[in-house]
């Protein structure tokens, strides 16, 4: 039997009527099917889509396997199981609610010929939902995790050699509720012999679902945690110290950590808080470096300090400030000339935190107008501080 090119695992539950799209779109496919085969693994719905797979199955023009389960309570094992029959050059796990651009698989396995990549990255296209949109700048034929911004994408929709996977014998961690993609596919990234992206054509549809319900659960504060846990240590496990782990660790604490000390962290309860900052400290201990904090906005950065001391009392000040849209004062010190912003206890003597974590980064002078300057009266010299700020953000946005 020849070898596909392209497994396409489809991990379905309770999938109805969004199957139906998803498969139609992988039917679209501009490559040929004798090159394509499709493994779906049916995660014990009760909604018609273990029926509706082996409808498919009968009348399509690839090589099709359906596999019927008892629900495993995640993504991760169905996924696991597809791998596991995969014959295909590559794989692609493809999610039942989401659907194919007509020519992606043909374009990234054209680009992963090419190029020799071992991991292609499609295009992705939110509907009803927001999709991740900084790497999708320009084609790139070739590029890694570190020199690009790849890591801030890394759900399990991508195309990935199969070789790879096997060699390093690769499956999802069925152990962790949520961010196991994350897990997964930072793995490959960091064993890749190449990354491609294929910025120039929608390769995938993201969907978010009327229902409101998605293959991912959202599940306890607990499970965000275990999923830093996990994405810190095989950073640190395949990276030395130094710039290109802290490079590495701002997606696990920018997208994973901090947001439990956002918003939300407002309407936790105390008991919860408490928990919150229990959970966070031995991350931030062993993974938090200056390097990490240095890429982070002061907001950012001034949150997981707090965090990380334990002053969840603090912690609150500064997100209600922010939950008020409050702009932060800018504050320019005359003697040092450096530059800051006063967010809530900058230089407050009664909770004395660190100057270093109120410096803005680069990122945060395009929107400098926005920052109001203290009065003159706050300290001397105000001439020369201004003068300063203009030479530090612009004279258009220190004005």
């Amino acid at each position: 039997m020849t070898q596909p090119d392209v497994s396409v695992i489809i991990g379905a539950y309770e999938a109805m009527p969004y199957l139906v799209k998803c498969l139609e779109s992988v039917e679209a496919q501009t490559l040929d099917p004798a090159r394509i085969e499709v493994i779906a693994v049916d995660d014990g719905s009760k909604d018609g889509t273990g029926e509706y797979l082996e409808e498919f199955a009968e009348r399509a023009a690839m090589a099709v396997t359906v596999i019927r389960q008892a629900n495993s309570g995640g993504p991760s094992g169905p996924r696991n199981v597809g791998l596991d029959k995969a014959r295909g050059r590559f794989v692609f796990f493809l999610d039942a609610d989401d659907y194919f651009g007509p020519e992606a698989l043909e374009r990234m396995v054209a680009m992963a010929d090419e190029h020799g990549t071992d991991v292609v990255l499609g295009k992705v296209i939110g509907v009803n939902r927001n999709a991740p949109k900084s790497m999708w700048g320009k084609n790139q034929p070739r590029t890694d995790v570190f020199s690009s911004q790849i890591k801030f994408t890394l759900s399990a929709q991508k195309l990935f050699r199969r070789e790879l996977l096997t060699r390093h014998d690769m499956h999802f961690d069925e152990s962790l509720k949520t961010g196991e993609d994350a897990l997964f596919t930072m793995e490959a990234y960091l064993r890749a012999d190449g990354v491609s992206v294929v910025a120039d054509y929608d390769c995938y549809y993201l969907v978010g679902r009327d229902d409101g319900k998605h293959v991912t659960k959202s599940g306890s504060y607990t499970l965000r945690f275990d999923s830093a846990r996990a994405l810190m240590g095989l950073i640190a496990e395949h990276v030395p110290a130094g710039k290109r782990r802290d490079g590495l660790m701002v997606r696990p604490f920018l997208v994973t950590l901090l947001p439990q000390f956002g918003p939300v962290f407002l309407r936790d309860d105390e008991e919860v808080r408490q928990n919150k900052l229990v959970l966070a400290k031995p991350l931030i201990d062993a993974y938090w470096t200056e390097g990490v904090a240095d890429r982070l906005k002061v907001n950012e950065r001034l949150r997981v300090n707090l965090a990380g001391q334990g002053r969840g009392d603090l912690l609150v000040d500064v997100l209600d400030f922010i939950k008020k849209k409050k702009a932060p004062t800018l504050h320019v010190d005359p003697r040092s000339r450096k530059a800051y912003l006063a967010y809530p206890h900058f230089r407050d003597k009664a909770a004395p935190l660190p100057d270093g974590w109120f410096v803005p980064t680069s990122r945060e002078t395009v929107t400098i107008e926005s920052f109001k300057f203290p009065p003159a009266a706050h300290f001397p010299g105000m001439r020369t501080a201004r003068k300063m700020a203009r030479k530090i953000l612009g004279p258009r946005r220190a004005a």
